[in-house]
């Protein structure tokens, strides 16, 4: 584990409650269910805690400084043209880029040190093994972040995730997660680089605004959008598909673990995400996964709640005139296993809080599809010249999954031009 210096003045959000939650029964309960399925204790050393606590107050200064000349002072849409273009040919195609551009661009042509560019490509490749099932999974595992504030807030602010656009949002992650994670999708140039300076570009924007904004609370939860929360998506991206899946019958090793963590960790590089500690051991990103849990102060309420029951009903299908029987058919089934995987996967007292429905035997989906997803992976194990084929396959699945869905739709990557309230 790295050394990291501890420090009694860092500034930390009033909702940040891992030292009020750590000797409460359920986190105590918790605890105990972790040693059985794991084999050791979760907690980590007081340093690295007060380090992730800390970290709700940072950002992303390099990116905030290209934003703030070229679209907050300057012409937003003026700006979006500007990054496209340094994007699509380059930084020296734009005509007198500023300083604040060549100093976000220049960060990325230089790898980090602990960067193994092998070992990223194979965690990109364990990745999308998992097909469009992750979408499912990621989407239900989300609802359980819908308790913190600083989570919460600006997805409501924003309105992403919240209402009618529930669904396009988390199109657009979706799309994200595919473009990062194809391949080459990580090479400079490549859809995925490209849409990874798109998302860290509205982050920032996002997060300027928000800290504007009367309702936000920064002595509580923070900046918006920080390196805390955004090292809890990465953590998210890695372990909890990792062995959660592997009930749905995915043969994740620790080995493929690992290699996902150096992944996302190479993705939250290029989108800005630099925390003061990393988890660079499947051990260590257990450990973090389990103090995140266990840090929130569970505040968000009615706006929690919003968010929950939006998702839940996302893929709820829209009467169309001119709908074939097969479309009416899928729709149906993609809304039936996307409420089964939220009730799989969510707490029943997540679940219960926000009022959430039964799905019904539908809840079992990911249990029915593990013997069939089992012996695929058997075969894929057993027979290494079925790798390229698995991957071939889980790549059309996913790519096809979100077609279906976008339509004629792109993601766009913008940030919203009002608040919500």
């Amino acid at each position: 584990m790295q050394a990291v210096s501890d420090s009694s003045t860092m500034k930390v959000p009033t909702e940040f409650h891992y030292w009020q939650n750590l000797k409460t029964p359920r986190i105590q309960r918790a605890r105990k269910v972790f040693r059985r399925m794991f084999g050791f204790d979760p907690d980590l050393p007081e340093g690295v805690v007060n380090q992730y606590a800390a970290s709700y107050y940072d950002a992303d200064p390099i990116a905030e400084a290209f934003v703030d000349e070229v679209y907050l002072k300057g012409d937003p849409v003026k700006g979006r043209a500007m990054l496209d273009l340094a994007l699509e040919q380059g930084l020296d195609a734009v005509p007198d880029a500023p300083a604040s551009m060549r100093q976000l661009f220049a960060e990325r042509d230089v790898a980090p040190a602990w960067l193994d560019l092998d070992l990223a490509r194979e965690g990109a490749r364990v990745f999308r093994r998992y097909g469009p099932e992750l979408f499912n999974f990621f989407g239900a595992i989300t609802l359980e972040g819908y308790t913190n504030n600083s989570v919460v807030k600006p997805l409501i602010l924003t309105g992403a995730y919240a209402g009618d656009s529930t669904k396009s949002r988390f199109l657009e992650t979706a799309a994200f997660w595919v473009d990062m994670s194809e391949p080459g999708g990580i090479e400079p140039g490549s859809d995925g680089w490209k849409t990874s300076m798109r998302v860290r570009v509205m982050h920032v924007f996002v997060r300027r605004r928000l800290l504007a904004h009367p309702e936000w609370r920064l002595d509580d939860w923070g900046v918006p959008i920080s390196q805390a929360d955004a090292l809890v998506t990465l953590m998210a991206g890695c372990i909890a598909p990792g062995y959660f899946l592997r009930i749905a019958g995915f043969r994740t090793s620790e080995k493929d673990i690992l290699a996902m963590m150096h992944f996302w960790r190479y993705v939250g590089h290029l989108m800005g995400v630099q925390p003061r500690w990393y988890p660079e051991t499947v051990r260590d990103g257990l450990r973090f996964s389990f103090m995140a849990f266990m840090s929130g102060a569970g505040r968000a309420g009615d706006d929690g709640v919003r968010l929950c029951r939006s998702f839940s009903e996302a893929f709820k299908p829209t009467p169309k005139a001119d709908a074939t029987l097969l479309q009416k058919f899928r729709d149906q089934l993609d809304h039936r296993v996307h409420q089964g995987f939220v009730d799989f996967f969510v707490s029943r007292t997540t679940r219960k809080a926000a009022g959430i429905p039964s799905a019904g035997l539908w809840r079992l989906y990911p249990l029915a599809s593990a013997p069939v997803v089992f012996t695929a992976e058997t075969l894929r194990k057993q027979f290494p010249k079925l790798e390229e084929v698995a991957d071939t396959v889980s790549r059309y699945r996913r790519r096809k999954w979100l077609e279906r869905h976008m339509s004629k739709r792109k993601a766009e990557y913008t940030a919203v031009a009002s608040f919500t309230r």
